[in-house]
């Protein structure tokens, strides 16, 4: 099938699961706070796909194989599984917060919230600009070479502090505190991933070894 076509249909597919995770819970379509996060989400992955199949259409091709099916490793697997399944809990425990007033957002933080999304997968764009080797899954690929420039230079896995981002912009622009305690269960996620893809990456990949003494933190300059 043509990239487009299966870009297109993927989008399409995305945005309909997204929308029903966030209004079935809701129990209303009355949900303005709903239909700013649908809106900023759809707009900026929009943004990043137009990208990708005007510069980089074979970054794309790798971008929509994704998920545990994907994966290489056995417990890249195990890995994905979990991040995709905390990911949709996120959403829903955020939504049914939002529908049962659990907690009370004023507007401006879900405003703010809708913001760190854009800027979250902002951060995304700006690693494909920098990394053509961004793939969904973790495998090294023929061909590739180490990045140490844009955001690479700064942290080890520019990708994932984007992750840390949208998991706290997400429940607040959906009107949430209570779905910030994801934190707790993507965080070690997100530890486990990144070790594993640097086991990965320090046996494949010529010159990666150096480049972890050149950029030391993973992921929070400073902490780890």
């Amino acid at each position: 099938m043509n990239l487009a076509i299966r870009t297109l249909k993927s989008a399409i597919i995305g945005l309909l699961v997204l929308a029903a995770i966030i209004f079935v819970p809701a129990g209303t379509l009355a949900y303005w706070q709903g239909w700013a996060f649908l809106i900023v989400f759809t707009l900026s992955t929009n943004i990043i796909g137009i990208y990708l199949a005007l510069r980089n259409p074979a970054l794309l091709e790798r971008r929509i194989k994704a998920g545990p099916g994907a994966e290489t490793r056995a417990a890249q697997k195990v890995i994905i599984t979990l991040a995709f399944a905390g990911a949709i809990a996120l959403v829903i425990v955020s939504v049914l917060d939002y529908r049962f007033r659990w907690s009370h957002v004023p507007a401006w933080v879900s405003v703010l919230g809708n913001f760190l999304v854009a800027l979250g997968l902002m951060i995304d764009l700006a690693v494909f600009r920098e990394n053509s080797y961004a793939a969904s899954t973790i495998e090294k690929m023929a061909g590739q070479t180490v990045i140490s420039t844009g955001p690479y230079a700064l942290v080890r896995h520019p990708m994932y502090v984007s992750v840390l981002i949208l998991v706290i912009g997400v429940p607040l622009a959906l009107g949430s505190y209570w779905g910030l305690l994801f934190m707790l269960l993507n965080v070690p996620i997100l530890v486990l991933r990144i070790l594993d893809e640097e086991k990965m990456l320090r046996a494949e990949l010529d010159g990666y070894t150096d480049y972890t003494r050149t950029v030391r933190y993973r992921l929070v300059p400073g902490l780890w």
